[in-house]
């Protein structure tokens, strides 16, 4: 039957590949018959002679003149036009009579996710006689798998191969007896393959798709199949992904299937386009999807997750919940890139589950040498997000950045470090650790982005380890320029931490004798309503406080609150006492002989799994006592267990004077 195809049909061009360094459209006219096309310029009967001959560019389809534009990606090989030689000796054939068996094509789909090159596909495609259409779309789709490379075939010469070729010709000739799933599946594999939307192949499979789509009669999965072709086409504005889009809101997501559900989320990441446009639409799956997720696999979990994020559902919090409880169950089974998805997910969501860091700190520790790099740098972001010091978790990282981080970049390099500093952590092998850091720095220093280079400085000054051989260049008028934005401007988070690193190598390096940080790249106070290096005071934690010093002291003026330093820092509360050991007003600024600086610590400046300051409030505490400071630390957990008021009253003095008797006022 298809030798057949071939004799019969030799009016049809064959097979040829261009590559065009800039996108070409064309204008074609599609009328309502099938298999023919004409141009308005040209009036050619092939959509690569099209192409060929002019640059016209707008697509008009079907018989009511419809305009779509469509953009090509580039560089890319484009098919113009499909053909086969008679003498070809691929003996496969397309078949809607005798379609293989559901265990034949179970079977074939298990060889083609085995194959691990092109060359392996092609030869699995040769060994067999008969095809479904299903079945051919998934070999396109494999060979996209195995050869996409970013936004471009790894290898576009693989489009010249003869079985790949004489597949689409068949699918060509045939895209009238497609069933629906075979028809869109090839849409979508051919996009992902770069194929010329002017093509004949993939003019005849839209100009069917779009008969398809009038019928009405498409599932909600071949629906988003087709979806995801024509927004690879034609983008969100496209004419037949709003059809198919209007075609699925009259469904009721209760009645989808699961994969359904998850296909309709792929799709709405690439379509929503306007605010709210889908929001009701959305909201009913999230409603659904909650009552499903126990029977979701791992990348399904993954890919809603996902889905979520790119949508920004943050009214959706009860799934993101539930699928984190699923996430719990497959956190050995997940791939490197689904478990990334999850975590990142997780992150953008601000959300973790004590069940779900338990089998984390069970499972990392097993993987850290084999995971992706980038799926290791989502861990430790992930815990360091979330202030859970998990030290098995952290010691594995710690070990396997040692002998793995000269194949990481840039970016992971510094990610997984500012964990540690953010936590305020040093494994066991600390000095491994940050040697091997050194020999990055030294021998991988321009390759760094300028705020990635200042955060990962700055971070190892939170764990004590003094980037001191590479400040100058931090601070020197070069460097400063490349952290500017394009406003000429450096952002105040950037210049907060520009100025603790001077601070730091003022106070804890005082052999440095490198550039100074000019005066108008400092800030002047650390606290700042968002990436502030200091933890604002809890609010009811510090009242608390301030009523029992107003017992202890006697009167609210001997303490002051809140006072920004002249270092930056701003001290919850400072006591003043001159040099017999009185306590002195506040406002007194004379004969201050001794300053003490109350640090009232809660949860929030601490590790949420331990009771571990995190860096910044480490390093505060620090400069404030090398500044001169007596620092006092009112942690939480001591202060929420006084029962009275006498009880906080003795507990201040015990903390403020341990070396004095108190009287009673």
């Amino acid at each position: 039957m298809a030798l057949k195809l071939f004799q019969n049909l030799g009016l049809l061009t064959q097979f040829s590949f261009h590559y065009f360094a800039r996108p070409v459209c064309v204008r074609l006219l599609y009328t309502s018959s099938l298999g023919r096309s004409s141009c308005v310029s040209c009036l050619c009967t092939s959509a690569g002679c099209c192409i060929q001959r002019h640059g016209c560019r707008k697509l008009q389809m079907d018989c009511r003149t419809r305009n779509a534009t469509t953009i090509v990606r580039e560089p890319s090989f484009l098919a113009s036009s499909s053909g086969l030689h008679r003498d070809s000796e691929l003996r496969f054939r397309l078949t809607q009579l005798h379609r293989p068996s559901a265990d034949e094509e179970q079977d074939f789909q298990r060889q083609l996710e085995s194959c691990s090159t092109s060359r392996q596909v092609f030869k699995l495609l040769r060994s067999v006689e008969i095809l479904s259409d299903t079945m051919a779309a998934a070999t396109l789709h494999r060979v996209a798998d195995l050869e996409l490379e970013g936004s471009a075939l790894r290898d576009p010469s693989v489009l010249e191969k003869d079985t790949i070729r004489a597949l689409c010709f068949q699918l060509e000739q045939d895209s009238t007896r497609l069933t629906e799933a075979g028809l869109v599946s090839a849409l979508l594999a051919c996009t992902r393959l770069f194929l010329d939307p002017w093509s004949t192949l993939m003019v005849r499979l839209v100009s069917e798709s779009q008969n398809r789509l009038d019928s009405g009669q498409m599932t909600v999965g071949e629906l988003c199949t087709l979806g995801c072709a024509m927004l690879a086409m034609e983008g969100p504005g496209s004419v037949m992904l709003e059809q198919a889009m209007t075609q699925i809101q009259k469904q009721e997501p209760t009645r989808w299937s699961l994969p359904d559900l998850i296909a309709v989320y792929r799709l709405l990441e690439g379509c929503v386009g306007e605010d709210g446009k889908y929001r009701d639409l959305l909201n009913a799956m999230h409603t659904h999807a909650v009552t499903v997720t126990s029977r979701m696999d791992p990348a399904a979990v993954s890919g809603v997750l996902s889905s979520l994020v790119a949508l920004n559902q943050m009214q959706a919090m009860p799934l993101v919940i539930s699928l984190c409880k699923q996430a719990v169950r497959h956190i050995p089974h997940f791939s490197d890139q689904e478990l990334t998805r999850v975590l990142g997910a997780l992150i953008h969501f601000g959300h973790s589950d004590h069940y779900f860091v338990e089998a984390m700190e069970k499972h990392v520790p097993t993987m850290a040498f084999t995971y992706h790099p980038e799926t290791v740098s989502k861990v430790t972001q992930f815990f360091s997000r979330r202030n859970i010091l998990s030290t098995t978790v952290f010691d594995a990282v710690a070990e396997s950045f040692v002998y793995r981080a000269d194949s990481y970049s840039t970016s992971q390099v510094a990610r997984q470090i500012m964990a540690f500093g953010t936590l305020g952590y040093l494994p066991p092998n600390a000095g491994q650790l940050f040697r091997k850091v050194e020999t990055i720095l030294h021998t991988r220093f321009s390759q760094f982005q300028p705020r990635t280079l200042l955060s990962l400085l700055h971070a190892c000054t939170l764990v004590e380890r003094f980037p001191v051989n590479f400040v100058s260049k931090v601070f020197s008028s070069y460097f400063l320029q490349q952290l500017q934005d394009q406003d000429m401007r450096i952002e105040r988070a950037v210049l907060a931490q520009l100025t603790q690193l001077y601070i730091t190598v003022k106070l804890e390096c005082p052999f440095y004798e490198g550039p100074r940080l000019l005066p108008k790249y400092r800030v002047k106070s650390f606290l700042m309503s968002s990436r502030s290096l200091e933890t604002p005071v809890d609010q009811q934690l510090y009242n608390s406080v301030k009523t029992g010093l107003e017992d202890l002291l006697g009167d609210r003026s001997f303490f002051g609150s809140k006072v920004l330093t002249p270092y930056c820092y701003t001290l919850d509360v400072e006591i003043k006492l001159d040099e017999e050991g009185y306590v002195l007003p506040a406002s007194h600024t004379d004969d201050v002989y001794k300053r003490i600086a109350l640090c009232i610590d809660g949860q929030k400046r601490f590790t949420t799994n331990v009771r571990q300051l995190l860096g910044k409030e480490v390093i505060k505490q620090r400069h404030l006592q090398l500044l001169g400071y007596e620092v006092v630390q009112i942690p939480f957990y001591e202060f929420e267990k006084l029962p009275s008021k006498s009880r906080v009253v003795e507990y201040l003095h015990q903390k403020i004077f341990p070396h004095t008797f108190r009287l009673s006022w």
